[in-house]
């Protein structure tokens, strides 16, 4: 009896560890697809951890193509920076594979702020110019890595971690990044603390940051 619970303990030891292994990649990004193509339908109403699959018989080539990333973005804004996404909303044939990319152009100074995407590690390659990148652990160590990239040069940000680049050359800068989720998500740290609708009070925004009331007002007022 005792040699027969031995055997049945190691085997639900062996199943749980299995069961680990297989299930820590799902933790780690987008859910594996069960079938060849989940292509998204955009006009579903389903409400899924992801969009749900249009009809195999409406499957076609366009839904696996984009262009448009020859193009620079626009970089005359505040931050001299534009980012061209190439994720589920753009190409439908990405739903359920895990990854998506994107174009980031930098004008003379251009900033792309601090920001985290929440689904996602971002690789990022150098095409042109140089970038200044980085990017900071949590709590409590909130240390600091830092490092100048050139053309050619690769850059990874680990998932979930608040990162930038920085374009502090004088000539613009092209690079392009690839991102382990088909909609890793964006929050700018400044928009979400700063713009959010409706807005964190002050009193709480001046406690976090210890600064004065009037200038979290000064802030938020940007936003």
């Amino acid at each position: 009896m005792a040699a027969i619970r031995a055997s049945f303990l190691l085997a639900a030891a062996a199943l749980l560890a299995l069961w680990c292994s297989d299930h820590g990649g799902v933790v780690a990004s987008d859910p594996s697809h069960l079938q060849d193509l989940c292509v998204a339908d955009k006009a579903s109403t389903v409400r899924v951890n992801g969009v749900a699959c249009k009809d195999g018989e409406d499957v076609a080539a366009e839904d696996f193509f984009f262009s448009g990333l020859h193009m620079a973005g626009n970089t005359t804004n505040k931050q001299g920076s534009a980012v061209t996404a190439v994720n589920v909303a753009q190409v439908p044939g990405l739903n359920t594979l895990g990854i998506s990319l994107a174009r980031i152009d930098y004008a003379l100074h251009g900033l792309n702020p601090p920001h985290t995407h929440p689904h996602a590690t971002e690789i990022l390659t150098v095409l042109e110019g140089s970038l200044y990148v980085g990017f900071v652990t949590s709590n409590p160590e909130n240390k600091l890595f830092t490092k100048v990239i050139n053309k050619g040069d690769v850059f990874v940000f680990p998932k979930g971690l608040v990162h930038f680049q920085f374009n502090y050359r004088t000539t613009d800068a092209v690079a392009i990044v690839a991102l382990s989720s088909q909609n890793p998500g964006m929050i700018t740290v400044a928009n979400a603390v700063f713009g959010s609708k409706p807005s964190i009070t002050d009193d709480i925004l001046a406690n976090a940051f210890q600064v004065e009331k009037t200038v979290v007002d000064q802030i938020q007022a940007k936003f």
